[in-house]
């Protein structure tokens, strides 16, 4: 999965690969000649007394180090800039891919993981290919090297390394092993720590509210020990890895100098030699270390890289056709014909059979009790998700044959939900216009019956919205939603229960408002509430995912009992209010 991965966006950054290897090479080959110019220093310089001598062999000492140093650093920076390039393109990736997902595709993965999957894994495998990029090429060169140049300086002592540096790679590749189902399981933790708090941050005012705080504590601490438990885990293979190899490492260095010591007092090996081999062989150690500690961290990002891939490969169960057909210039009527919608595994149709037109200039109101299927045909219209049978169409045309940019670009939705974007409220509102001009702006915020308390804010439409414009009431929230939406010149305007939060003096004003402002496009009305639709031209009543009414509100009020139920049931609680 690492490697399929870096292929996929590596391509690009070739030349800097070769410029990567080539300071690389340049960097190991300065460091494996510096031992044995030392070497020579001692054995043919300081013993022999010849000054000149160590100063030329110093000379090249020097220049060797500099050009170490200068690759070093060129090689250390491009491979620092080309994989925080590889990070920003995976993001990227990832982002634009989520926007397209629906929501099953959401619900698929989960907002959290889909969260950690862009964030988290990714600078997983960002911080992984760093270390490939400044240490892969140099590690492998410097091993093989300096098995070769200690070769050289003393064949027989070169025996140790038959023994030390297989130890050293059994102990590594043993902690690699160990290592990599934890990390597994440590991703699929975060992904639970950042779901608990994102419910519990969303959740606020609620978990307040019923005096749950303990409760959610412990909710959140269950989750946080179990990471917690994971991390630890790999912290005790970390504190028995290292030490391990720092004691190979030592007692081969006490082999050395032992066995080197004997041969060089027996006169069968030079004392620049032993010096020379005691530095190879540590070369040959840090590099196997560095080697291994790549490949150590790989099965964490082997796992990210999964987790990526799997979000990059999933095909969104709403995709634009191979060959669109544009949508006509006038207005646009939007027909459901003998729709239904199951859900996965669900065992019956959230709509059955819904036959419904929305006419340019007509205002048609869905009404039904909580799980009757409203939020569903909302969702339906946009094609936020798709039907299980029947058709939808837009001016005659199937959604299936339809640019969903395009269509998308003719609908505006004011959601259930009110949500505002953190910036100002100029740019929350152009969101769906951004040529929008401060005259559209003022007259959408007057007809959604929000220019009052706009203008009486200090910096006016400059004003600060917080994230999610929790700075503003609830009733603000959805008028500010509500002018969002009338800025943009829609074929249909749906309104998901986007008058709850208002009095009814308000919403009576914005309803009156509204008529004049959409002029001949189509309007959805889903309300809970019966003085939100009665006005409406025509009146859906759902039950359980069937039409079970449909006319106006005097005509309903004779001829259906579950709205005449809905309004009774209201009028009663109003009497009792």
């Amino acid at each position: 999965m690492l490697v399929r991965l870096y292929r996929r966006y590596l391509a690009e950054h070739r030349t800097t690969l070769a410029l990567i290897v080539l300071f690389q090479l340049i960097q190991a080959g300065s460091a494996l000649l510096l031992p044995s110019l030392s070497a020579d220093i001692i054995d043919h310089g300081v013993l022999q007394g010849d000054v000149g001598y160590i100063w030329r062999m110093g000379g090249w000492m020097l220049a060797l180090s500099i050009a170490q140093i200068i690759a070093t650093i060129v090689a250390v920076r491009l491979g620092a800039r080309t994989a925080a390039a590889v990070g920003r393109a995976a993001r990227r990736d990832v982002f634009s891919h989520v926007q397209n997902f629906a929501t099953p595709d959401i619900s698929t993965f989960g907002a959290p993981s889909l969260v950690t999957r862009a964030t988290n894994d990714v600078q997983q495998i960002q911080m992984i290919l760093t270390f490939v990029l400044t240490i892969l090429v140099m590690a492998p060169v410097m091993a093989a090297g300096g098995v070769v140049m200690a070769i050289r300086q003393d064949a027989g002592l070169s025996l140790l390394l038959v023994v030390a540096v297989p130890i050293l790679a059994a102990v590594m590749v043993a902690g690699m092993v160990k290592l990599r189902p934890l990390f597994k399981v440590m991703q699929e933790r975060i992904d639970a720590v950042n779901r608990i708090m994102r419910e519990q941050l969303t959740g606020v005012r609620v978990i307040r509210a019923f005096v749950r705080q303990s409760e959610e504590r412990s909710r959140f601490m269950t989750v946080n020990a179990e990471l917690r438990d994971v991390s630890i885990s790999t912290g005790y293979v970390m504190a028995w890895l290292f030490p391990s190899v720092n004691v190979i490492i030592g007692l081969s260095s006490v082999a050395v100098v032992w066995f080197g010591g004997l041969r060089v007092d027996s006169g069968d090996m030079p004392i620049g030699s032993l010096i020379a081999f005691l530095a190879y062989i540590m070369q040959i150690f840090i590099s196997v270390m560095l080697g291994s500690f790549i490949l150590m961290m790989a099965p964490r990002g082997e796992v990210s890289a999964g987790r990526i891939l799997d979000v990059l490969s999933h095909e969104p169960s709403i995709a634009n056709p191979a060959a669109t057909t544009p949508l006509p210039d006038e207005r646009l009527t939007f027909e459901l014909q003998d729709v239904s919608v199951r859900y996965p595994e669900a065992q019956r149709r959230v709509l059955a059979d819904v036959d419904l037109s929305l006419l340019p200039g007509t205002t048609t109101a869905v009404i039904g009790a909580t799980g009757s299927g409203k939020s569903t045909l909302v969702n339906l219209l946009p094609r936020l998700m798709d039907i299980t049978e029947g058709r939808i169409s837009a001016g005659g045309i199937s959604y299936e044959d339809l640019d969903l940019a395009a269509l998308r670009q003719r609908i505006a939705l004011v959601p259930q939900k009110s949500f505002l974007f953190s910036g100002t409220v100029r740019s929350s509102l152009t969101l769906a216009n951004p040529n929008a001009t401060d005259e559209d702006i003022w007259r959408a915020l007057t007809i959604a019956q929000a220019a009052d308390f706009v203008s009486a804010l200090a910096d006016g439409l400059d004003a600060t919205v917080d994230q999610g414009g929790h700075n503003f009431s609830g009733g603000q929230r959805q008028r500010l939603t509500i002018a969002r939406a009338l800025l943009r010149d829609a074929d249909l305007y749906i309104f998901d229960d986007s008058f709850s939060a208002l009095d009814t003096a308000t919403e009576a004003r914005l309803r009156t408002a509204l008529r004049g402002a959409i002029g001949e496009a189509a309007q959805l009305v889903v309300a809970q509430r019966v003085s939100s639709v009665r006005t409406a031209d025509a009146i859906v009543v759902l039950d359980e995912g069937h039409i079970v009414g449909y006319g106006t509100h005097d005509e309903l009020i004779a001829t259906c009992e579950t709205y005449q139920q809905i309004a009774s049931s209201q009028h009663a609680i109003e009497e009792d209010a």
